[in-house]
């Protein structure tokens, strides 16, 4: 898959924003990616998974036209200076089962400004008193899901993702001792549950779907999982992830 080169803010002038009501999966189906190279079963294990984001080889993160989510370290700065861009860290909590490891999601409750209703990692706003993105995605993760932090073992980083709702994101990945049970914000978090890793970084499951409006329009993945439709920021982490492994 050849990698397009880093855009400019130029770029994304016709990147538009959905509107309210704006219903993802009603969205055309562009492509899939089922011929791309599949994961090797080693990176879908702990001490693989491990090993390749503590010492990871060359690779590029994917762009797409939704996210934007590859910019390069200087345009980012000044975007930070400016205001234009608030901090912010999820987790990527993989939890480890006998089948084989799991993706703990979240879905958002329908009343909130932002991302209502979507499927979403834990995570949000850094705060002021956070010493790093680990710190904030350690304590939303407890506040929102009540997950409790011994129970994260933090083994990495991805890049930063910067959505076109202005937030630059530190996804954190984590493996996970299970819980017998979470306690949601109510307010926040509608539900949560789990999706196996191995079903999540299968490409034959990644769809790439294109929206078109007068203003503009974008193209993002989605990853729809029994009855449930992951989208946007959430599958492009997951994409990243994805690009990490199969190198």
């Amino acid at each position: 898959m050849n990698m397009p080169k880093t855009p400019s803010p130029e770029d994304y002038a016709m990147n538009v924003a959905a509107p309210p009501g704006f219903d993802a999966q009603a969205v055309p189906i562009h492509e899939t990616c089922a011929h791309e190279k599949k994961v090797a079963k080693e990176f879908l294990e702990p001490a693989g998974l491990k090993l390749r984001l503590q010492s990871p080889p060359q690779w590029e993160p994917e762009i797409t036209d939704e996210n934007r989510h590859v910019i390069a370290a200087d345009i980012i700065a000044k975007r930070e200076s400016a205001g234009k861009v608030t901090k912010a860290a999820v987790l990527i909590p993989l939890v480890l089962k006998e089948g084989g490891l799991s993706v703990l999601l979240t879905q958002r409750t329908n009343h909130l400004r932002d991302h209502a209703g979507q499927i979403s990692f834990p995570g949000g706003r850094m705060d002021p008193e956070d010493q790093s993105p680990n710190d904030t995605a350690l304590r939303e993760s407890q506040e929102e899901i009540g997950l409790d932090p011994k129970r994260v073992e933090i083994i990495g980083h991805m890049p930063q993702y910067l959505t076109v709702s202005g937030y630059s994101v530190t996804p954190v990945v984590g493996l996970v001792q299970a819980q017998a049970e979470y306690v949601l914000d109510e307010f926040e978090v509608a539900d949560v549950f789990e999706v196996p890793l191995s079903f999540l970084l299968d490409p034959a499951n990644h769809q790439v779907r294109l929206w078109q409006s007068e203003q503009g329009g974008r193209r993002f993945y989605s990853m729809p999982y029994e009855n449930r439709f992951i989208w946007g920021a959430t599958a492009g982490m997951l994409r990243n992830l994805y690009h990490l492994l199969k190198v």
